[in-house]
């Protein structure tokens, strides 16, 4: 029986690794000595080759802390009934997790940090005026368009603000060495929100506009009742929630904001809203739907019947290459309304995804390609290996499906580099992210471009992962909830896998994850969630940049039918999660 247990952060030891972990975070920012290096050119070349390590320097670390984090404080609701104004609420515990180790007594006192980062989750960036939208299935289920989604810009922004105003990891005091992206860092496979990523990240000026420039046309100035209509005094179905009437909402929405960029480097592993349109259509989708992308048609409002149908359909993947969507469409070409065309919108292949990681422009403090190599762009791939620390490697998967559908899998060539990867790095521990989640992988529809190649479920990736005792973590996302679950394999071989909620859907958190050495025979895995940057209280007459962030989160606590559960237990939470040493 395993027990779980409240503690609250405590001062740990910081040993050489600590330090070598700072200093890598600073030399890459400043643009030379350390690198952590991607190596997925060995996964074209010389497939599991050792992850090279690199030289590095000195830096003084840091004390462990909470403000910033989901320890000290919780956006929370301030009245109990209705539409609810957010404001400041108590923080969560840490919970100790021990199903896979005992954690032993003095174990904050011996421990020395290993490596700490944070990851970033369903970002879902979104052009909320692409004509392919399927904003309409609201009709038949109320949380497939969400109030607050053309303000999914300014919420990410001040989400880069909140780590690049942490001092620190919060339960071992070490600096941060990166922040990972696990995918679906856009919505719709677009190019207009494929830049708009690109530049939150690295930092840049963004315009979260298509079409006419600085005249927003969508569905929430469409007039129609199902959507949220702030400009208007239209009595909506939202306003009749509770929704505000804000006059200039959506020229707000369409306005420019500036990103600072991370101040770390950052990674990124590609989601199913990043490599397929609509994030369920196949890679080999209708040309329709490119056409349409681009086009001047956008379809706003359907039957429930026929939303029902749509849906059923996406969900049971019976059309994965968009032909009965096309024909969908084709059917309601006259309910269309006229939107101005625009070429920034058409999908994005997964080429275009690789040079968008490998222009300079877009590098902020690096690595270059941020993981990717002109290697996975010859061999059209989107997995590596890097180098996190002196004993700790990093490995990015892939694991969308290119067949179609929105769950994942991985093909053999992946899978078989993946166990390589890991025998050939057994001197050193392995943290593992991917986009979709164990549970998830259960798609194994074959790649068009690989025919004959066999596509692999999630209990094959967690065999493989169990048989190798090195391996600490799976990271993930894809399934919007806090979840983090203990695998044991025969031999005393265990992980975690740490499951983070999205940042478009309420909690909108990212985690903090830390790896410590507690000089027992164990490791701890410490999880930190926190929240963007923008206050927990909103201001309906503050529209700037960080107004608009801090109403993005007060709108998607409010969404109607959202998922109430996302934030998980508090065992999913902050954690400390204990593993015997492999």
């Amino acid at each position: 029986m395993s027990r779980t247990r409240s503690v609250t952060a405590s001062a740990t030891g910081v040993n050489r690794r600590t330090v070598l972990a700072a200093a890598g975070a600073v030399s890459l920012c400043a643009g030379a000595g350390y690198a952590l290096r991607p190596t997925d050119s060995q996964a074209a070349t010389t497939a599991g080759a050792p992850v090279a390590r690199s030289r590095q320097a000195t830096a003084a670390p840091l004390a462990p802390y909470t403000k910033g984090t989901t320890l000290a404080s919780v956006a929370a609701p301030r009245n109990g009934s209705g539409y609810r104004r957010l404001g400041d609420g108590p923080g969560w515990q840490r919970v100790v997790r021990d199903e896979l180790a005992a954690p032993k007594s003095g174990r904050a006192a011996r421990r020395t940090a290993l490596a700490a980062f944070v990851q970033f989750t369903d970002l879902h960036l979104m052009d909320v005026q692409h004509p392919l939208r399927l904003e309409y299935l609201r009709s038949h289920d109320v949380h497939a368009w969400r109030p607050h989604e053309a303000l999914t810009v300014p919420g990410a922004i001040s989400l880069v603000e909140r780590v690049n105003a942490l001092r620190g990891a919060p339960a071992t005091g070490a600096p941060l060495h990166f922040v990972m992206t696990t995918g679906d860092n856009t919505d719709n496979n677009a190019r207009s929100e494929l830049e708009w990523f690109m530049k939150v990240m690295s930092g840049g000026r963004i315009t979260p506009d298509s079409g006419a420039p600085g005249h927003y046309e969508g569905v929430q100035n469409s007039g129609l009742k199902l959507y949220w209509q702030p400009g208007s005094a239209t009595r909506d179905h939202d306003k009749a929630l509770g929704f505000p009437h804000l006059a200039e909402f959506l020229a707000a929405a369409v306005r420019e904001v500036r990103s600072p960029g991370l101040a770390l480097p950052w990674y990124s592993t590609v989601g199913n809203h990043d490599a397929l349109p609509l994030g369920c259509y196949g890679s080999h989708a209708d040309p329709y739907l490119a056409e349409a992308a681009v086009g001047g048609k956008k379809l706003m409002d359907v039957s429930a019947a026929d939303a029902k149908k749509l849906q059923d359909a996406i969900k049971h993947a019976t059309d994965p290459k968009g032909a009965g969507y096309r024909d969908f469409l084709k059917a309601h070409a006259r309910s269309m309304r006229s939107v101005t065309p625009d070429d920034r919108r058409a999908p994005y292949t997964r080429a275009d995804y690789l040079k968008a990681h490998l222009d300079p422009a877009y590098q902020g403090h690096g690595p270059a390609g941020h993981g990717y190599s002109s290697a996975n762009l010859d061999a059209g791939t989107q997995y590596y290996a890097f180098r996190i620390s002196d004993d700790v490697i990093g490995i990015s998967l892939d694991t969308t499906d290119p067949g179609g559908h929105y769950e994942g899998s991985l093909g053999t060539a992946q899978l078989k580099w993946l166990d390589r990867t890991l025998k050939d790095n057994k001197d050193s521990y392995a943290v593992v992210f991917s986009h979709h989640t164990s549970k998830t992988m259960t798609n194994t529809r074959p790649d068009p471009a690989r025919p004959g190649e066999k596509r692999h479920g999630g209990a094959e990736v967690v065999s493989v992962l169990s048989a190798h005792a090195n391996v600490l973590a799976w990271v993930n996302g894809h399934i919007h909830k806090n979840v983090v679950t203990p695998h044991r394999a025969p031999g005393g071989r265990s992980f975690w896998e740490i499951s983070t909620a999205s940042h478009v859907d309420h909690p909108q958190l990212a985690r903090i994850i830390e790896l410590a050495d507690n000089k027992d025979g164990t490791v701890s895995l410490f999880t930190t969630l926190i929240e963007s940057a923008a206050p927990h209280r909103t201001d309906y007459a503050d529209l700037s940049q960080t107004g608009l962030a801090a109403l993005y989160r007060e709108l998607s606590y409010n969404a109607p039918g959202a998922n109430t559960t996302l934030a998980g237990t508090a065992s999913d939470r902050n954690t400390e999660l204990v593993l015997k040493k492999g």
